[in-house]
């Protein structure tokens, strides 16, 4: 029961952190890994997923009722994160994802510098794309993205808030709630593949589904009543907590 509550609480802050800005596994993966250290990695990664997919669909759907979704961004890039995601998910069964871990850090600390240096980044929305051109980077980004996510994942959302206030020139609620919909695509797509290869702990997973769209509701609410400015300071706390904790699971602990 200890376990379950500690999970419970991580959970609920995954879900509140990730509704805003993404980067939720940040919390919801270490305390997995360290309430049971001697699981397999890929069903505590399998069970992660279950959880969050319930929190990012609530997040989803919140948005969806008081935000402008630009599905004509979301749709093809959710739809190639859904292949994609499930490739990377397999990939990871058969190949190790360890190299990723020194480029990961770098890659955090060049998108942290950059929003951090264009003070009015993802303050306006100002889409600059439209027809095929949105759609065909819509596919690039869902794909790269998603297949970033099956394999190995940290920072997802926060990438996907990035690239598309960067690329598409959304403001950061915009680009959240388009995040969310495509995270929703990548956490189904490799759940499918966990789920069928046996790496899943149900019953964990579903009690800290209900923790997780609890912390889902409260974020989104959140970012929706502090509007771009919030979600701008929130990405570069997660941004740089993120850049912490990989640099030293890439550069201390190996």
């Amino acid at each position: 029961m200890v376990d379950y509550l500690v999970l419970g609480v991580a959970a609920f802050g995954a879900g509140l952190v990730d509704a805003v800005v993404g980067g939720g596994g940040l919390i919801q993966i270490p305390a997995l890994f360290s309430v049971f250290p001697n699981m397999a990695p890929a069903t505590l990664i399998g069970t992660n997923k279950l959880a969050s997919i319930f929190g990012t669909s609530v997040a989803a759907v919140s948005y969806a009722r008081r935000v402008r979704i630009a599905w004509s961004t979301a749709a093809p890039a959710a739809v190639a994160a859904l292949v994609f995601a499930f490739l990377g998910a397999f990939v990871v069964t058969r190949v190790s994802p360890d190299f990723m871990r020194a480029l990961l850090p770098v890659v955090l600390v060049a998108v942290a510098v950059y929003t951090f240096a264009k003070k009015d980044f993802g303050s306006v929305h100002a889409p600059m794309h439209s027809g095929r051109r949105e759609q065909m980077l819509a596919l690039l980004i869902g794909s790269a993205i998603g297949f970033y996510d099956g394999f190995f994942g940290p920072g997802t959302g926060s990438f996907l808030v990035f690239l598309f206030v960067r690329v598409f020139g959304f403001d950061f609620l915009g680009a959240s709630a388009v995040a969310k919909v495509v995270n929703v695509a990548c956490n189904f797509s490799a759940l499918i593949w966990f789920g069928y290869s046996g790496h899943l702990v149900w019953q964990l997973g579903l009690t800290m589904a209900i923790c997780q769209i609890a912390g889902s509701v409260i974020g989104s609410r959140l970012a929706m009543k502090h509007g771009s400015g919030f979600v701008r300071k929130l990405f570069l706390l997660v941004v740089s907590i993120l850049i912490v904790k990989t640099g030293y699971d890439a550069w201390m602990r190996w």
